[in-house]
């Protein structure tokens, strides 16, 4: 009892009156004074609690619809006021000013009202203003003042009067969820209206996200390394929900993002099964069972634990093949009732449902001292519609040829640079990633390809620097490429496209993944 602080005044104002009358009653039983406002005020008086009202207490009404009430001195020297500090108690003694002891205020609910879809004005007129400037004052003198900004802080409150007051320690915790709330406060408000006024990468001189941990994981990357996922941003792979299967780890997380991105990339029926953020089979295909054989059979071996994902529901046809092989997760919209219960019997899979199927459209990545933003690289570009691509060597090509073409270039997103894909009908058949060379790239896909590169089609994610990386396709017997040229040796690539006869086509359009 000696470390704590009695609760003799307390100022209540909220606007969300969950348990309102809980608290207020409890703080009448307890011998409190309680100043209030407005329909708080009300709310407890109805009830029979005993309340003085902040405008009587300041002789000022409250005006302009609520936007002015407690922007006064009589409730800010209250609230300021260091109760350890003689000069402070005489100097609002003299004004027959009383501290407060205690300060209870939630915020207008500003992020609801700009989730709701509200016009402009009505979001504008959800800005609070007396209620962060008199928590960030109650917070700033902590040494004297208790402050609640949630509901579910009611019971620490209710507990403390009990006791004798709030502790030093427990004043300090409070204050640091008021600068946290009120700082997220005002962070959802200037995001919001930056928004309203551009989206152009140009104009984004700031940026703020708020993350909040949502669960600790068992480790990182490796088991050395501690780790967390926190919520924030826009909605993803986060806020996917599980359904079964073991807890979600670092590298779950990273691949089930990996593979959820490479599947939105298509508008067909998509599967994209990751391996070390990798693709080692994408595929499109008839229906969403269809796609997955075909993004399988690019390289099963690799496929073994590796992260689903599908653009569509997943189908009882689908998860029967799914169930025949060892896998660590499958992200999707939704599963049909019957397919769900067929995963459910590997008692491993991590199963997720995740409905939001937008990509966002900035990009973050920490770097050491700071974080770079980019617009995120979706399939959006000029170069990526086969309308503005230059054929630059070749017969013309059959439909099929052109189909499996631009297939070959929406999937190379999704691999990391340097990156090789081979398609044919509609899957990749041979994957060459993240080498330092595009020699290297273009010898691994047709390694992985085998027997499969014969007639199949080649994108590269960025141009060939030199003939070598090309002649390595053809030899093996793709028949058309996509690549973005713009090589100072277009000339020397494009003699041997001509020399081997197949066709080749400029995006004038780049897609490396780095990260």
């Amino acid at each position: 009892m000696a470390d704590r602080k009695p609760i003799r005044r307390a100022l209540v104002s909220v606007y969300e009156k969950s348990r309102l009358l809980e608290l207020g009653s409890a703080l009448q039983e307890a011998g409190v004074e309680i100043l209030s406002t407005g329909s708080t005020a009300k709310t407890l008086a109805g009830a029979g609690i005993a309340v003085t009202e902040v405008s009587e207490y300041t002789g000022f009404p409250e005006i302009m619809g609520g936007r002015v009430k407690t922007l006064h001195p009589r409730v800010h020297s209250g609230i300021l006021a260091d109760q350890n500090n003689p000069e402070h108690l005489a100097a609002i003694a003299d004004l027959d000013i009383a501290p407060f002891d205690l300060v209870v205020i939630n915020l207008y609910p500003f992020a609801a009202t700009i989730a709701s879809g509200a016009d402009f004005a009505e979001c504008i007129e959800q800005i609070d203003i007396g209620g962060p400037s008199m928590l960030r004052g109650a917070a700033k003198n902590h040494g004297s003042v208790a402050v609640l900004c949630h509901e579910s802080q009611y019971d620490q409150a209710i507990a403390a009067l009990k006791s004798g007051g709030f502790t030093d320690e427990e004043r300090k915790r409070l204050a640091l969820d008021v600068f946290r709330t009120t700082a997220e406060y005002d962070l959802t408000i200037a995001s919001w209206l930056g928004s309203t006024i551009s989206y152009q990468m140009q104009d984004l001189d700031w940026f703020g996200l708020i993350y909040k941990r949502d669960n600790a994981l068992r480790y990182g990357e490796n088991p050395h390394q501690q780790a967390a996922i926190y919520r924030g941003g826009p909605a993803g792979i986060v806020n996917a929900e599980q359904s079964h299967g073991k807890e979600m780890s670092f590298n779950n997380y990273t691949d089930a993002d990996a593979a959820w991105r490479a599947a939105l990339d298509h508008s067909q029926p998509c599967v994209a099964i990751i391996k070390h953020a990798n693709p080692c089979g994408v595929a499109i295909g008839s229906d969403i069972s269809d796609a997955y054989t075909k993004a399988h059979a690019c390289d099963p071996v690799s496929a073994f634990g590796g992260v689903i994902a599908a653009n569509r529901t997943v189908t009882v046809a689908m998860a029967t093949q799914v169930s025949e092989v060892f896998t660590e997760v499958i992200i999707a919209p939704e599963y049909e009732s019957a397919a769900l219960d067929i995963l459910m019997k590997k008692p491993s899979i991590r199963i997720l449902t995740c409905p939001v199927t937008r990509i966002s459209p900035l990009e973050i990545r920490p770097v050491s001292g700071g974080a770079l933003v980019q617009e995120t690289d979706l399939i959006s570009a000029a170069g990526d519609d086969a309308k503005n691509w230059k054929q630059v060597t070749g017969a013309p090509v059959s439909s099929e040829v052109l189909a499996d073409l631009q297939f070959a270039w929406r999937a190379v997103r999704a691999v990391k640079s340097n990156a090789i894909l081979l398609a044919k009908n509609g899957a990749a058949v041979g994957i060459g990633m993240g080498q330092v060379n595009r020699v290297d790239s273009a010898k691994l896909a047709v390694d992985r390809a085998g027997d499969r590169v014969r007639n199949s089609v080649a994108a590269s994610d960025a141009f060939f620097p030199f003939a070598d990386g090309l002649e390595i396709l053809t030899a093996a017997g793709v028949i058309a490429i996509v690549q973005p040229g713009g090589s100072v040796r277009d000339e020397e690539v494009i003699a041997a496209a001509e020399r081997a006869g197949v066709a080749m086509f400029f995006t004038n359009t780049r897609h490396f993944s780095h990260a």
